[in-house]
Protein backbone atom coordinates (compact mmCIF):
# COMPACT_ATOMS: atom_id res chain seq x y z
CA UNK A 1 0.00 0.00 0.00
CA UNK A 2 2.71 2.62 -1.14
CA UNK A 3 0.12 4.75 -2.52
CA UNK A 4 -1.38 5.27 1.12
CA UNK A 5 -0.10 8.91 2.71
CA UNK A 6 -1.52 9.65 6.00
CA UNK A 7 -1.98 13.79 6.28
CA UNK A 8 0.60 15.41 8.47
CA UNK A 9 -1.27 17.27 11.70
CA UNK A 10 0.72 20.25 10.81
CA UNK A 11 3.01 21.59 8.76
CA UNK A 12 6.27 22.11 10.59
CA UNK A 13 8.64 23.49 7.69
CA UNK A 14 11.62 24.72 10.11
CA UNK A 15 11.68 20.89 11.19
CA UNK A 16 11.66 19.95 7.34
CA UNK A 17 13.55 22.53 6.04
CA UNK A 18 16.83 24.22 8.76
CA UNK A 19 17.45 27.23 6.40
CA UNK A 20 13.26 27.86 5.99
CA UNK A 21 13.59 30.71 8.32
CA UNK A 22 16.58 32.24 7.18
CA UNK A 23 16.91 34.58 4.08
CA UNK A 24 13.56 34.97 3.32
CA UNK A 25 12.50 31.62 2.68
CA UNK A 26 9.27 30.89 4.54
CA UNK A 27 7.83 33.40 1.57
CA UNK A 28 9.28 31.75 -0.99
CA UNK A 29 7.43 28.30 -0.22
CA UNK A 30 4.41 30.09 0.91
CA UNK A 31 4.31 31.80 -2.65
CA UNK A 32 5.20 28.52 -4.46
CA UNK A 33 2.31 26.47 -2.09
CA UNK A 34 0.23 29.31 -3.34
CA UNK A 35 0.97 28.92 -7.41
CA UNK A 36 0.09 24.94 -6.88
CA UNK A 37 -3.11 25.71 -5.85
CA UNK A 38 -3.96 28.59 -8.06
CA UNK A 39 -2.98 26.39 -11.20
CA UNK A 40 -5.32 23.60 -10.00
CA UNK A 41 -8.18 26.66 -9.44
CA UNK A 42 -7.18 27.18 -13.21
CA UNK A 43 -8.77 24.21 -14.51
CA UNK A 44 -12.11 24.63 -12.58
CA UNK A 45 -12.01 28.46 -14.03
CA UNK A 46 -11.21 27.21 -17.70
CA UNK A 47 -13.63 24.23 -17.77
CA UNK A 48 -17.34 26.96 -17.63
CA UNK A 49 -15.33 28.69 -20.04
CA UNK A 50 -14.53 26.35 -22.36
CA UNK A 51 -18.24 25.52 -22.26
CA UNK A 52 -19.81 28.43 -22.86
CA UNK A 53 -17.14 29.43 -26.15
CA UNK A 54 -18.05 25.90 -27.01
CA UNK A 55 -21.88 26.43 -27.03
CA UNK A 56 -21.93 30.44 -28.15
CA UNK A 57 -21.88 29.79 -32.26
CA UNK A 58 -25.00 27.71 -31.39
CA UNK A 59 -26.80 29.52 -28.36
CA UNK A 60 -26.40 32.92 -30.99
CA UNK A 61 -26.99 31.00 -33.86
CA UNK A 62 -23.51 31.77 -35.89
CA UNK A 63 -23.93 29.20 -38.58
CA UNK A 64 -21.48 30.81 -40.48
CA UNK A 65 -19.08 33.39 -40.87
CA UNK A 66 -15.08 34.19 -38.94
CA UNK A 67 -16.25 34.24 -35.33
CA UNK A 68 -17.75 30.96 -35.52
CA UNK A 69 -14.00 29.52 -36.87
CA UNK A 70 -12.20 31.50 -34.74
CA UNK A 71 -13.97 30.26 -31.46
CA UNK A 72 -14.07 26.79 -31.65
CA UNK A 73 -9.98 27.21 -33.09
CA UNK A 74 -8.82 29.65 -29.36
CA UNK A 75 -10.73 25.79 -27.43
CA UNK A 76 -7.21 24.23 -28.58
CA UNK A 77 -4.73 26.70 -26.59
CA UNK A 78 -7.54 26.64 -23.84
CA UNK A 79 -7.90 23.23 -23.22
CA UNK A 80 -4.03 22.66 -23.84
CA UNK A 81 -3.35 24.93 -21.36
CA UNK A 82 -5.80 23.76 -19.06
CA UNK A 83 -4.94 19.88 -19.06
CA UNK A 84 -1.16 21.82 -18.73
CA UNK A 85 -1.97 22.84 -15.18
CA UNK A 86 -2.61 19.59 -14.35
CA UNK A 87 1.16 18.94 -14.34
CA UNK A 88 2.39 22.67 -13.22
CA UNK A 89 0.32 22.18 -9.83
CA UNK A 90 2.12 18.68 -9.14
CA UNK A 91 5.19 19.87 -10.09
CA UNK A 92 5.27 23.06 -7.76
CA UNK A 93 4.11 20.94 -4.95
CA UNK A 94 6.91 18.41 -5.29
CA UNK A 95 9.53 21.40 -5.98
CA UNK A 96 8.63 22.11 -2.71
CA UNK A 97 8.84 18.71 -0.97
CA UNK A 98 4.95 19.28 0.56
CA UNK A 99 1.92 18.32 -0.70
CA UNK A 100 -0.83 19.41 1.23
CA UNK A 101 -4.29 18.10 2.22
CA UNK A 102 -6.38 20.49 0.94
CA UNK A 103 -4.12 19.89 -2.94
CA UNK A 104 -4.71 16.30 -2.49
CA UNK A 105 -8.52 16.56 -2.86
CA UNK A 106 -8.54 19.81 -4.94
CA UNK A 107 -6.27 18.39 -7.74
CA UNK A 108 -8.43 15.21 -8.68
CA UNK A 109 -11.93 17.00 -8.37
CA UNK A 110 -10.47 19.91 -10.86
CA UNK A 111 -9.60 17.21 -13.06
CA UNK A 112 -12.78 15.34 -13.30
CA UNK A 113 -14.31 18.65 -13.22
CA UNK A 114 -12.27 19.83 -16.37
CA UNK A 115 -13.02 16.60 -18.55
CA UNK A 116 -16.98 16.22 -17.75
CA UNK A 117 -17.23 19.73 -18.61
CA UNK A 118 -15.50 18.98 -22.12
CA UNK A 119 -17.29 15.50 -22.35
CA UNK A 120 -20.67 17.07 -22.16
CA UNK A 121 -19.70 18.91 -24.79
CA UNK A 122 -18.81 16.35 -27.41
CA UNK A 123 -21.89 13.95 -26.41
CA UNK A 124 -24.12 16.99 -27.42
CA UNK A 125 -21.76 17.26 -30.20
CA UNK A 126 -22.65 13.29 -31.04
CA UNK A 127 -19.29 12.39 -30.91
CA UNK A 128 -19.82 10.61 -27.26
CA UNK A 129 -22.19 8.03 -26.81
CA UNK A 130 -24.09 8.95 -23.94
CA UNK A 131 -23.76 5.99 -22.59
CA UNK A 132 -19.88 6.21 -22.06
CA UNK A 133 -20.61 9.44 -20.51
CA UNK A 134 -22.81 7.70 -17.90
CA UNK A 135 -20.64 5.23 -17.12
CA UNK A 136 -17.83 7.88 -16.62
CA UNK A 137 -20.03 9.98 -14.43
CA UNK A 138 -20.44 6.84 -12.40
CA UNK A 139 -17.05 6.07 -11.89
CA UNK A 140 -15.66 9.81 -11.35
CA UNK A 141 -18.48 10.19 -8.59
CA UNK A 142 -17.77 6.96 -6.91
CA UNK A 143 -13.83 7.53 -7.25
CA UNK A 144 -14.22 11.25 -5.34
CA UNK A 145 -16.88 9.71 -2.61
CA UNK A 146 -14.37 6.87 -1.29
CA UNK A 147 -11.43 9.79 -1.47
CA UNK A 148 -13.70 11.35 0.67
CA UNK A 149 -14.27 8.81 2.98
CA UNK A 150 -10.46 7.80 3.19
CA UNK A 151 -9.94 11.54 3.64
CA UNK A 152 -12.62 11.37 6.87
CA UNK A 153 -10.36 8.72 8.02
CA UNK A 154 -7.09 10.45 8.03
CA UNK A 155 -5.45 8.85 4.26
CA UNK A 156 -4.98 10.32 1.52
CA UNK A 157 -5.14 8.16 -1.65
CA UNK A 158 -2.29 9.29 -4.12
CA UNK A 159 -3.08 8.75 -7.60
CA UNK A 160 -2.07 5.48 -9.25
CA UNK A 161 -0.45 4.15 -12.31
CA UNK A 162 -4.18 3.29 -13.82
CA UNK A 163 -5.69 6.33 -12.81
CA UNK A 164 -3.01 8.39 -14.55
CA UNK A 165 -3.07 6.16 -17.59
CA UNK A 166 -7.10 6.97 -17.35
CA UNK A 167 -6.45 10.45 -16.95
CA UNK A 168 -4.12 10.37 -20.05
CA UNK A 169 -6.44 8.35 -22.43
CA UNK A 170 -9.12 11.60 -21.21
CA UNK A 171 -6.89 14.06 -22.43
CA UNK A 172 -6.85 12.35 -25.75
CA UNK A 173 -10.07 11.54 -26.19
CA UNK A 174 -11.23 15.18 -25.57
CA UNK A 175 -8.27 16.34 -28.56
CA UNK A 176 -9.50 13.85 -30.61
CA UNK A 177 -13.50 15.56 -30.25
CA UNK A 178 -11.97 18.71 -30.54
CA UNK A 179 -9.68 18.50 -33.66
CA UNK A 180 -13.31 17.01 -35.38
CA UNK A 181 -15.34 20.03 -34.37
CA UNK A 182 -12.57 22.15 -35.77
CA UNK A 183 -12.70 20.26 -38.71
CA UNK A 184 -16.22 20.58 -38.96
CA UNK A 185 -16.96 24.33 -38.01
CA UNK A 186 -13.80 26.00 -40.08
CA UNK A 187 -15.01 24.23 -43.29
CA UNK A 188 -11.88 22.19 -43.42
CA UNK A 189 -13.58 18.99 -43.28
CA UNK A 190 -16.14 19.67 -46.43
CA UNK A 191 -12.85 21.72 -48.35
CA UNK A 192 -10.79 18.60 -48.24
CA UNK A 193 -13.34 16.29 -48.06
CA UNK A 194 -12.83 13.94 -45.45
CA UNK A 195 -14.89 11.11 -44.27
CA UNK A 196 -15.60 13.05 -40.81
CA UNK A 197 -17.77 9.21 -40.43
CA UNK A 198 -14.55 7.36 -40.25
CA UNK A 199 -12.80 10.28 -37.91
CA UNK A 200 -15.87 9.26 -35.62
CA UNK A 201 -15.45 5.56 -34.96
CA UNK A 202 -12.48 6.72 -34.56
CA UNK A 203 -13.24 9.13 -31.71
CA UNK A 204 -15.61 6.75 -30.17
CA UNK A 205 -13.18 3.41 -30.22
CA UNK A 206 -11.09 5.80 -27.94
CA UNK A 207 -14.29 6.93 -25.95
CA UNK A 208 -14.40 3.17 -25.29
CA UNK A 209 -10.39 2.86 -24.33
CA UNK A 210 -11.08 5.33 -21.80
CA UNK A 211 -14.43 3.85 -20.41
CA UNK A 212 -12.41 0.94 -19.76
CA UNK A 213 -9.68 2.64 -18.81
CA UNK A 214 -11.58 4.24 -15.83
CA UNK A 215 -13.41 0.88 -14.73
CA UNK A 216 -9.38 -1.07 -14.31
CA UNK A 217 -8.53 1.55 -12.55
CA UNK A 218 -11.49 2.22 -10.16
CA UNK A 219 -11.13 -1.78 -9.74
CA UNK A 220 -7.26 -1.06 -8.89
CA UNK A 221 -8.48 1.58 -6.13
CA UNK A 222 -11.04 -0.51 -4.60
CA UNK A 223 -8.69 -3.55 -4.09
CA UNK A 224 -6.03 -1.85 -2.51
CA UNK A 225 -8.49 1.29 -0.80
CA UNK A 226 -11.73 -1.02 0.10
CA UNK A 227 -11.03 -2.03 3.50
CA UNK A 228 -11.30 1.70 4.34
CA UNK A 229 -15.04 1.57 2.84
CA UNK A 230 -15.63 -1.82 4.98
CA UNK A 231 -14.24 -0.03 8.33
CA UNK A 232 -16.69 2.83 7.41
CA UNK A 233 -20.15 0.85 6.96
Amino acid sequence: MDSIQHFPPIWKPHLIYPDYLDNGKEKEYTKAMKVSNKLTLARVVLAPLFFVLYFIPLWFDMESGAAKSVLICLLVPLLGFAEFTDFLDGFFARRNGEVSDFGKMFDPFADVFLHLSTFTCFVFSGYMPALLYVLILYREFSQNFLRMVAAKKGTAIAARKGGKLKTVSYVVACFVSLVQECLVRTGAAAAWGLDMELFRNIGIAVYVLCTTLAYISFIDYLRHFGSILKESV
